[in-house]
């Protein structure tokens, strides 16, 4: 690992990488948190399309109606590990749980679905980096790619490491509660992309699109980058330009996004002038960004990694 002179904050709880903004104790909540019957998770290691989905998947369960705002968001499609597990006891059902852990630190049921989303690690690794530069409490404002990537190709980043992550779900990728899709190929055929989904949740959601073809476009049009790149960055930046202690005066607020709150609001850090938490939205912006022997290096590290497996398989262009 060559020498890295700016890491962002995170921490270690039980031997497992979160951001240092996140409350341990909603993240030891999380991993005992047991599965509803209903509950539909969305699964991703960071910056592998999360948000995307998350949004596919409430406009399949709002018919087509867009998210007002941030919190409703959050109360519509949480993210466990910031927010606690009784952000989902509380969930707008039908919703879907987002989360970032691998299998094996998962709340499981055979009952409960779980949509993962992989994406090739380069693209990843460049979103990643972004994402860190653009949340203040990461404090990593003035941090550089090179070290970010010595970060991410170790896996000292959050939520471990990427190989790892990928390398456990796939091993699930054919059980029947499980539906694996990359973000390439959500983004080669979106409208396909969204009917399997919408099969997947349950046959009266294809139904509604095959009945209702306005439902389907009006999905298309609210879950595009560019409708995204406007309105979701502008909810999510009037959160974090909103005055701390109103946020912190709402009694609904759950436990964890009120420690992430105040964390934040500690450090004294002005908000991001703009938000990009959906920034480009698009494959192979890596190119822009790695240079030749770190693209070879992250190749050789994925070809290791995924040895045996039909991993490559999924981005044949790119690891053939």
């Amino acid at each position: 690992m060559d020498p890295v002179t700016k890491t962002p904050a995170i921490q270690e709880v039980d031997g497992f990488f979160i951001p240092k903004m996140f409350s341990p104790d909603a993240f030891r909540d999380t991993l005992k948190y047991r599965p509803r019957d209903d509950d539909v998770f969305i699964v991703t290691y960071p910056k592998c399309g999360t948000t995307w989905v998350q949004h596919i998947v409430m406009s399949i369960f709002k018919k087509g109606e867009p998210i007002a705002n941030f919190l409703e968001f959050q109360r519509s499609t949480p993210f466990l590990e910031m927010t606690g597990p009784k952000a989902a006891e509380f969930m707008l059902r039908p919703g879907a749980i987002k989360t970032h852990l691998p299998f094996h630190l998962q709340p499981y049921s055979p009952k409960a679905k779980f949509i993962y989303v992989a994406r090739n690690p380069k693209d990843c690794c460049v979103s990643f980096f972004h994402h860190m530069k653009m949340f203040p409490g990461y404090e990593f404002q003035d941090g550089c790619f090179d070290d970010f990537f010595e970060l991410f190709i170790n896996g000292f980043v959050d939520f471990g490491d990427y190989f790892d992550h990928l390398l456990s779900w796939y091993e699930h990728r054919n059980d029947p509660n499980v539906l694996f899709i990359t973000y390439e190929e959500i983004k080669a055929d979106t409208e396909a992309s969204v009917m399997k989904m919408a099969g997947f949740l349950g046959k009266e959601y294809v139904t509604m699109l095959e009945n209702d073809p306005s439902i389907m476009k009006n999905i298309l049009y609210y879950t595009s980058i560019e409708y995204m790149k406007k309105n979701t960055n502008k909810h999510l930046a009037d959160f974090l330009m909103a005055p701390p202690d109103l946020l912190l005066a709402d009694p609904n607020l759950p436990d964890g996004l009120r420690y992430f709150i105040t964390h934040v609001k500690n450090l004294n850090v002005p908000p991001p002038k703009e938000s990009t938490f959906i920034r480009k939205g698009i494959v192979g912006d890596w190119k822009n960004y790695l240079s030749p022997e770190q693209s070879e290096r992250l190749a050789k590290k994925f070809k290791e990694k995924t040895k045996g497996t039909d991993i490559p398989k999924l981005w044949p262009d790119m690891f053939h």
